[in-house]
Formats: C-alpha cells, sequence, structure tokens
C-alpha cells in the first residue's frame, strides 16, 4: 500500500513540476510595452492582454508599463488556429491570405467597436505605410478652444490616423502605426480626452522635438528596410494652428527632391478637390500642394507626404475635427488618394 501511494505521490508531483516547467517567461527590452511584448512572444488573441496584467500583478509601473529586468509570467497559447489578424502595430503579416476579399482580421488599436473588420479588396496589395500622427506623448502639438474645452492636435490627428490605417488595411494594404496609444482607439466623441500615453510603437516619446522627431523618422526606416513591397509611404498627419479668423482647406507638403512626393500630394490635392466639389459644389477647394524642409520629410527613406488638415483655432475648421463623420471623411478621401497614387506608380505615370 506504501509502495501505491509513493508511485502515485511521485506520479503527482513530477506532472505538476512539468506543468509548472512549461510556463513560458520573459524580460521586456528596453522600452517595449506590453503589446509589442506579447506580440513578440506570439502572444496575440483576444484576452492575452487582460490574462497577463491579472498574471503580473503588482510588477508593472505606471500605467501598467513593463518594469526593466523583471521577468514576467506568459499566458498559455491556445494551440487552436486562430483567425488572421494583425497585431498592435497594425502591421500586416506578408502572405497571400491576409489580403485576400473577405478575410476578417483583428487589431485591438482601433478599439472595441472597431478592432474587427474585414479585407474588402486587393487593391493596396504590395503597398506598405509607415502612419505617424503629429506629436504625442508630452507634446500635446497646437491646442485650440471650443465650449470651455481644449482640443489637442495630437489627439485629433491620431483619430483620424487610426480611421485612416484601418481603411487602408481593409483595401489589402501593410500598415505601421509609428504613433500608438494603448488605451485610446477610434473615437465617435466630438471632444476627445487629452492625454501623454502614446509612444513610438511601445517607447516613450522624449520631451525634446529633435529628439521626438529622430525617434519616429528611425522607426520608419528601420521598418523600411525590412519591407520588400516597392511602394512604400511615410504618411503625416498634422492639425495646423493659425489665427482664430484664418479658415484653412486641407493643405500638403512633399520633399524638395521627391518627385513621387510631388506626385502624390498633387494626388491628393485632387481626391479632395473632387470630393468638395461633389459634396460642397458651391463652395470649391483652396487646398494646396508646396515643398517645405520638414525633418520627418528630409530624414526618412520612403516617399513621404505631410497633410494640414485645417486650423485648430477656426471655429469653421473646427467641425472637421469635432464631428466624427468628418474625421472619417477625411480618413476616406486618403484613403482614396492612395489608392490613385498606387494604380499610377503601377502604370509608371
Amino acid at each position: 500500500m506504501k509502495r501505491i501511494l509513493y508511485i502515485i505521490t511521485f506520479f503527482l508531483f513530477t506532472t505538476c513540476t512539468g506543468i509548472f516547467a512549461q510556463t513560458d517567461k520573459g524580460t521586456p527590452r528596453n522600452g517595449e510595452g506590453i503589446d509589442n511584448f506579447l506580440i513578440r512572444h506570439k502572444r496575440t488573441e483576444v484576452g492575452h492582454r487582460k490574462q497577463f496584467i491579472e498574471l503580473n500583478k503588482g510588477k508593472f509601473g505606471r500605467n501598467n508599463s513593463l518594469l526593466k529586468g523583471v521577468t514576467y509570467v506568459l499566458p498559455p497559447l491556445s494551440g487552436k488556429k486562430e483567425t488572421i489578424k494583425t497585431s498592435t502595430s497594425a502591421s500586416n503579416t506578408a502572405n497571400t491570405a491576409s489580403t485576400q476579399k473577405g478575410t476578417k482580421r483583428q487589431n485591438k488599436l482601433f478599439g472595441t467597436k472597431y478592432q474587427d473588420y474585414t479585407v474588402k479588396s486587393s487593391k493596396l496589395k504590395g503597398a506598405t505605410f509607415f502612419l505617424s500622427s503629429g506629436h504625442g506623448g508630452p507634446d500635446p502639438g497646437a491646442i485650440g478652444k471650443v465650449d470651455g474645452r481644449e482640443l489637442h492636435e495630437d489627439e485629433y490627428a491620431y483619430d483620424i490616423t487610426l480611421r485612416l490605417a484601418r481603411n487602408l488595411l481593409e483595401e489589402g494594404a501593410t500598415v505601421y502605426m509609428i504613433i500608438q496609444d494603448a488605451k485610446d482607439g477610434i473615437r465617435d466623441d466630438r471632444y476627445l480626452a487629452n492625454s501623454n500615453r502614446e509612444t513610438c510603437m511601445g517607447k516613450a516619446i522624449p520631451l525634446n522635438q529633435l529628439k521626438r522627431l529622430k525617434q519616429r523618422s528611425d522607426k520608419i526606416n528601420s521598418l523600411a528596410a525590412k519591407s520588400k513591397d516597392k511602394y512604400k509611404r511615410a504618411v503625416f498627419v498634422h492639425v495646423d494652428s493659425r489665427s482664430k479668423k484664418q479658415q484653412l482647406d486641407v493643405f500638403f507638403y512633399h520633399s524638395k527632391n521627391s518627385n513621387n512626393g510631388k506626385k502624390l500630394a498633387n494626388t491628393m490635392r485632387n481626391t479632395f478637390s473632387s470630393h468638395y466639389d461633389k459634396h460642397q459644389p458651391r463652395r470649391g477647394f483652396t487646398g494646396t500642394v508646396s515643398t517645405r524642409s520638414l525633418y520627418v520629410l528630409d530624414n526618412t527613406t520612403p516617399v513621404g507626404i505631410y497633410a494640414e488638415l485645417g486650423n485648430i483655432q477656426n471655429s469653421f475648421d473646427q467641425r472637421r475635427f469635432l464631428d466624427p463623420n468628418n474625421r472619417q471623411a477625411l480618413a476616406n478621401w486618403m484613403c482614396r488618394g492612395f489608392i490613385t497614387d498606387y494604380e499610377n506608380s503601377k502604370k509608371g505615370k
């Protein structure tokens, strides 16, 4: 009897030891956030983030930031086949299945309401976009006021950029969101709450302006170097600040020495003009295209375009940002401009 009990005890001990030995753990890299940490360890299912936080209570910094040198327990892999999903970097995996029409995908950066989407076409298959919304982290950018509330450029630029990313993914593109907020997805509020959570793909954004611009430019160049797509576009989305009386239409900058950048900027302007003619035929469109020496345009390797979406101080332009339908329209029109530019590039135009 004692021999039987010993065998059972030994069996249970070795079994449990085996189970605990198989628990995966990992240590974060410098500046790595939860989402990118989980992606690196192939934990991309719905619920993995919540499980990870529960498994590691008391081991996080401010806003659930990962601490250097701390070993974290990883949630178990299910072993089940998943629906193809994008990571929190909004990046497609480079395979045929990921861009097939009808493929259902998910990206948590877009928030609960918009994280699920379906690939509608392959119009942008073979195109890679690096989307960088202006400012973020310690820098709110331009600030406007309406109804006693502050409108921060980084929040509205980020929301529009997220909407653009989702549109591009639906058309089969590969998309990288360079500036990210782990909490704020696409929001349908008029007044977007202000925060300083934004990161450069998981890394804290420096307070120094030059370091901020260099950080996002270096990230774009690093990702672009790994991409095999011939069509690569860096997109910088901003909101301008001028006199309250000065109403502005959307305008675009490109690098002085970039012929393809000039073509893209003009295509964008023509796209916006045609939509204004359709929806507001008597108004006309006064948006412009011009060259400008900007750090991010001069120091990134992909063809770049810099979009200024209006004057955050002007009451008329503020309607363009406050109404979520208008923010979506801006994203829609930019997406259509990219489709036209991509088609033209394939024709050698």
